[in-house]
């Protein structure tokens, strides 16, 4: 029946549009829920768009079945129809007695306390290290540029800095390297890799517009010879013209400045600077065939230029995807640098808790607990509002996670002693890590500068502010006792009338020369 299932269509999109409201109306503490929210909106959207160009079709009835319908309920006698479809459904039924029918009213709804646990969308997407879309795993993308040739032997961590930086000596490698299929390749898997995480983090953003927006933006830079790098040779390096100075003498051909005039003319007859020459004067022939063919026919691009086209794209590409995810990039250097403190057993703890923390998901989970504790500190609770209420008898400072920090991770950074500093106006600074970074912030500069205080490199692990007044008015009676006054010179003359210094004038005399 063609009305029955516009009937079920308009129903289904009313059950879907009331699930998606029931979740935009919840906001979970857990980046797990929100994500995993934001995920099933997703996926209702999706379907809201398949089950109504169902119904456009119907409506649009291209092939008259619904019109046909119509004029068989209205010609013939509607009872006899309605007796006729009552008499189907149950044959049907009669046929398969053991059918279940769906209730529509469960099947988009949100989940409840009481519900029957169901697997989480997001638990399947992420790795341990991405901590459910917070940070990077660069980790094989490393390991590939680690393999390319020329490449700076770079740290994890370092390679989290400049992994958008495709200029050679920052992190890159020279024009002439990156038209190897070895270093395509990589710069191919960085790109899908951000693009991937993008789509995975941001699953409500409409990500093909903006992607077609980077692509648009590249193909007006390549257009104006904008790309950085990627400018057709004509004698430039880079789009901005190398010379050589005084100091340091630039190659055009290997892009590299050498320091030494001798060491330069050196390098001009060797072998690799040969093979250099040739592989640049091969590309700008090739940019001048494609020039020519631009001016007069419109020609497409040359092969090399092709492919620095294809490069220069997945490095534009790369680099607009790291400056929209700024906060996860800084978020990953700060991750990577407290699990570099960490065992592996601490690790492998850490990724456990993670996993095993059951989102409340409408407050009908409750959380797991942490191996080696007892009395569960870190079980959660939900009250009577469906917040999460957190065991924390000890008052640790809170994770990035929203929970406590281990007791051993707290007595090992030394966050139960107390700093206090008068300088700061007798502020309590919890922990020496804390207490030692404040020296360079603005609050103990500003009271320094109160106290006539100017320079504040000699005043670190000073507090008190007699300490730092006494040493201040040491600091200026040193400086005044080297401060040489001219007047308190004695000046002496002689017969000629000449002025002179009273030692001078003593040690000319005793050598008869006055």
């Amino acid at each position: 029946m063609i009305l029955e299932d516009q009937r079920y269509l308009h129903e289904d999109l009313e059950r879907l549009e009331q699930g998606i409201a029931d979740r935009i109306g919840e906001e979970p503490k857990h980046i797990r829920d929100r994500l995993n929210r934001d995920h099933e909106i997703s996926q209702l959207l999706d379907q809201i768009q398949s089950q109504s160009s169902k119904l456009l079709d119907i409506y649009r009835d291209n092939h008259g079945f619904l019109s046909r319908e119509v004029q068989q309920i209205g010609a013939e006698d509607p009872f006899e129809e309605f007796y006729d479809q009552i008499k189907n459904a149950r044959e049907h039924h009669a046929k398969y007695p053991a059918e279940q029918a769906e209730n529509s009213e469960l099947r988009y709804r949100a989940k409840k306390s009481g519900d029957e646990p169901v697997p989480y969308i997001v638990d399947s997407l992420f790795s341990g290290e991405e901590g459910f879309g917070r940070f990077f795993d660069l980790y094989t993308c490393h390991e590939a540029y680690l393999n390319l040739p020329g490449v700076k032997r770079l740290s994890y961590l370092q390679y989290l800095e400049v992994f958008d930086n495709f200029a050679p000596g920052a992190g890159g490698v020279k024009r002439n390297d990156k038209l190897t299929d070895q270093y395509f390749k990589y710069v191919g898997e960085l790109s899908s890799y951000l693009e991937s995480f993008m789509r995975r983090t941001r699953p409500l953003e409409n990500l093909d517009k903006v992607f077609a927006g980077f692509d648009k933006e590249f193909e007006e830079a390549w257009e104006k010879q904008e790309v950085p790098g990627w400018q057709a040779e004509n004698g430039t390096h880079g789009g901005a013209k190398q010379v050589s100075t005084a100091d340091a003498n630039w190659c055009e051909d290997c892009e590299r400045e050498f320091k030494n005039e001798n060491v330069y003319k050196a390098h001009l007859t060797g072998r690799k600077h040969t093979k250099a020459a040739e592989a640049r004067k091969a590309r700008l022939e090739s940019s001048a065939e494609e020039t020519n063919g631009r001016n007069g026919a419109k020609g497409g691009l040359s092969g090399s230029r092709l492919k620095e086209r294809a490069v220069a794209e997945r490095e534009f590409r790369v680099k607009k995807l790291a400056a929209a995810m700024s906060t996860e990039r800084s978020d990953t250097r700060v991750n990577v640098e407290r699990r570099q403190g960490m065992t592996e057993r601490e690790r492998q703890q850490e990724l456990e808790n993670l996993m095993n923390l059951t989102a409340s998901n409408g407050g009908g989970g409750g959380g797991g607990r942490r191996n080696g504790q007892e009395g569960g500190d870190d079980e959660d609770e939900d009250g009577e509002d469906g917040e999460e209420k957190i065991y924390n008898p000890l008052k640790l400072p809170l994770a990035w996670d929203g929970k406590p920090i281990p007791f051993w991770l707290y007595r090992l950074h030394g966050l139960g002693v107390e700093f206090p500093c008068e300088i700061c106006g007798n502020f309590v600074y919890m922990g020496r890590r804390a207490f030692d970074k404040h020296f360079n912030e603005a609050r103990h500069i500003h009271g320094l500068r109160c106290l006539g205080i100017t320079s504040t490199t000699l005043f670190r692990d000073i507090s008190s502010i007699e300490e730092a007044t006494n040493l201040w008015d040491k600091i200026q009676r040193e400086a005044k006792k080297h401060n040489v006054d001219d007047g308190s010179i004695v000046q002496m003359e002689d017969a000629e009338g000449n002025v002179m210094p009273e030692k001078v004038y003593y040690d000319l005399q005793k050598q008869g020369l006055l």
